[in-house]
């Protein structure tokens, strides 16, 4: 039966603040672009975070969350009206049925709200089991907690539990954001974070989630994003499709998701490595978890680009080389820099891939676009002197929503290749 949603319907001006932006923004943000920016805004000067404000662009009218430290000075949520309990409650339900079949088929720990994908820009809600994690990128989304919280419970009355991550202030009181300008949700965090309950029970630190029939620990009160990485689900079923009869090295293991896939999947042998130590007891501890004995699968402690450039000069080579790097560019200014770190870390890991082994590479950032991350690719073929076969290419998965409008939230890009000699 088709669900029937809340519609907001056209309202008068409610006497909202007006802020004005150049009609040259005209076309993206009638495309559906969520974001202006600080320095493309006139007026606002004194406003405080959390003002709802009509946004004038031509004889084009929206309505947006006003924030007054932020780099994105206004996240526009409706053309029509300003959002309350029921518009806030129709974002999530669609966004409950979207995510209709990953709960049925492939996992209980999956993206419930994906921020701008679902129409809630900087605010981010992942179902780990039983329980919700709220997570907010920008103190001007603060305000619409209260009115996601019930929402949430309305949408799903099986939950045990509502919380909210909350990332350590900085010096000048502001909370800080993961990424400067990416889309909710980018794969990396400040380590400091703490969890504020909402609702219910607050989750066991030993969470224990499943995933195509894995099962990993999932500790929501420590370590990056909110326990695992959920962007990589989809990639990580596919690694194991190719894994069968290889040797594996997967490099920025964090837990050792990839591995276990790999494992699953048929590999002859599997190495992990992370910079983390803590990542090396959660991986074994998944290992065990999923009837692996975890010393017969190393994990090494080292720097990634150390240790394979440590195997290259050892001649130790592998049939396929795993690599999932944290973001290189934390702003647009970076985005040069990290395409270079790509092509660097991807020509030492070539050279540790036998001839028709497979390059399994990834990137987590918007600020480097699917174009330059395979130029990066191309120029670390050329520098190692080998040939790179793309044989698959992906992204995030349905749990990651992204607008027509804003290319910014396809952020990950994920490539499997064939490595061979020169001809």
């Amino acid at each position: 039966m088709t669900k029937r949603y809340t519609v907001a319907r056209p309202s008068a001006d409610q006497a909202l603040p007006e802020v004005s932006v150049p009609t040259s923004l005209k076309g993206r943000l009638a495309q559906g672009h969520p974001w202006v920016y600080r320095n493309q805004v006139n007026g606002g000067e004194r406003l405080r975070s959390g003002t709802w404000v009509r946004l004038r662009c031509g004889n084009l009218s929206a309505v947006g969350l006003w924030d007054a430290h932020s780099p994105i000075a206004l996240r526009v949520f409706s053309r029509n009206t300003v959002p309350d309990a029921d518009w806030i409650s129709a974002r999530v339900t669609e966004a409950w049925d979207l995510r209709a079949t990953i709960r049925e088929d492939e996992t209980n720990a999956y993206r419930w709200l994906y921020g701008e994908g679902d129409g809630l820009p900087g605010l981010v809600v992942d179902r780990y089991g039983d329980y919700a994690i709220i997570q907010t990128y920008a103190a001007s989304v603060a305000k619409l907690v209260p009115l996601v919280v019930p929402a949430l419970r309305r949408c799903d009355p099986t939950l045990r539990g509502i919380v909210q991550k909350t990332p350590e202030p900085d010096s000048e009181g502001r909370p800080t954001a993961p990424e400067e300008e990416t889309a909710a949700g980018p794969r990396s965090q400040p380590p400091a974070a703490q969890l504020q309950q909402r609702w219910g029970e607050l989750p066991p630190e030993d969470l224990v989630i499943q995933e195509h029939g894995l099962f990993f620990r999932a500790n929501l009160y420590v370590g990056q994003k909110t326990g695992l990485f959920l962007d990589q689900r989809a990639n990580r079923h596919t690694v194991e499709q190719w894994a069968t009869g290889r040797r594996v090295l997967n490099c920025f293991a964090y837990t050792g998701g990839f591995s276990l896939y790999a494992l699953r999947g048929g590999a002859t042998e599997v190495v992990s490595c992370d910079s983390a130590h803590a990542a090396a007891v959660d991986a074994a501890n998944n290992m065990q978890l999923n009837g692996f004995n975890p010393e017969d699968y190393p994990f090494l402690v080292d720097d990634c680009f150390k240790l394979l450039d440590r195997f290259r000069q050892q001649g130790r080579r592998f049939e396929m080389v795993i690599l999932d790097p944290p973001s290189f560019a934390r702003a647009k200014s970076s985005r040069y820099a990290a395409g270079r770190a790509y092509t660097r870390l991807n020509a030492l890991a070539l050279r540790c891939i036998a001839p028709g082994g497979l390059l399994v590479s990834s990137s987590c950032t918007s600020q480097v676009s699917p174009e330059m991350f395979r130029e990066a690719l191309a120029e670390a073929a050329q520098q190692s002197r080998r040939r790179l076969q793309i044989l698959h290419e992906a992204g995030q998965p349905a749990d990651h929503p992204v607008p027509a409008g804003f290319p910014e939230g396809r952020y990950l890009k994920f490539v499997i290749a064939r490595v061979l000699p020169l001809i």
